[in-house]
């Protein structure tokens, strides 16, 4: 364990900025955080954190801040309201899955005032940071980087850098359409097994023990089985990032025939009141 007196930020205490700080209290850092919602406050607290009032009070606490926040455009609007109480040398570390380009020109921009930011992308959900099995895909100043692995290593198994700013951020979206791809098969494939008379649970055995296996079975064909849907990644927050793939995908005038109708399943799920419900619940799209 780490013992440190630095206290770190944290603004976002949902379910990854709490993942998160779970990691670096049991490091040994300390750390400070803000949520909109006092009851996200209530909790960093209960776990050993401190709980500010405000995005301005943590940048004046902390020289090194983590954003976990729903997109790039709210992460943009926070460094905004904090930017004249951030002093020069300041990192942050911005694990929020957003606009590639966006996240290019908030790194430029804090640059100019000598404020480092790292787009600290992760692959994994709260659940694997939690456990300290993560990956973290990195973008911005190698330097930078560099000095933050001992940091990022205590929620990271492995840790990834990729290049300069929007760097994590384009490799996130990567990822996340393989994942969520990899979601809606095995969705489709049990429920395909159901109809033909096959037991889902049998499929999903069968699945495992052959080429077709994903990691994905593991974590998430067990909730599909259970209709467990208590949210580890909420499909919501998955269906988002699955616009912000077409989008991207749009700009750079390439087709995702295969996301487009993954779009078309998440939101038929959400429609239906699913969206606080875990990803795992694409498999509703199929009853």
């Amino acid at each position: 364990m780490k013992e440190s007196s630095e206290q770190l930020g944290l603004i976002g205490i949902g379910l990854l900025g709490t993942a998160i700080a779970q990691r670096v209290l049991r490091a040994g850092y300390a750390i400070g955080g803000y949520d909109r919602q006092e009851r996200s406050r209530r909790h960093l607290k209960k776990l050993g954190g401190t709980s500010l009032d405000s995005v301005r009070e943590v940048a004046r606490a902390s020289r090194r801040i983590f954003l976990a926040l729903p997109d790039s455009g709210v992460s943009r609007q926070v460094l905004k309201e904090m930017r004249r109480h951030l002093s020069p040398g300041t990192v942050i570390l911005d694990a929020t899955t957003g606009e590639p380009e966006e996240m290019s020109e908030i790194g430029r921009s804090l640059a100019r005032h000598g404020v480092r930011y790292l787009d600290t992308t992760i692959l994994g959900s709260s659940a694997d940071v939690a456990a300290g099995r993560a990956v973290v895909m990195i973008g911005g100043a190698r330097a930078d980087f560099l000095k933050q692995r001992a940091l990022m290593g205590s929620f990271a198994a492995t840790q990834f850098y990729l290049g300069g700013h929007g760097s994590g951020a384009k490799m996130k979206l990567v990822v996340n359409l393989v994942l969520g791809l990899n979601r809606a098969a095995l969705a489709e494939g049990l429920a395909f097994a159901k109809a033909t008379g096959v037991a889902p649970s049998r499929a999903l055995e069968l699945l495992r023990a052959g080429l077709a296996y994903s990691k994905v079975m593991d974590a998430k064909g067990p909730k599909m089985l259970r209709r467990n849907f208590k949210p580890v990644a909420r499909l919501a927050q998955h269906l988002k990032d699955v616009r912000l793939i077409m989008r991207t995908a749009s700009a750079a005038r390439f087709r995702a025939p295969l996301t487009a109708q993954h779009e078309k399943l998440l939101a038929k799920v959400a429609a239906r009141g699913g969206g606080e419900l875990d990803n795992s619940a694409v498999i509703l799209a199929y009853d």
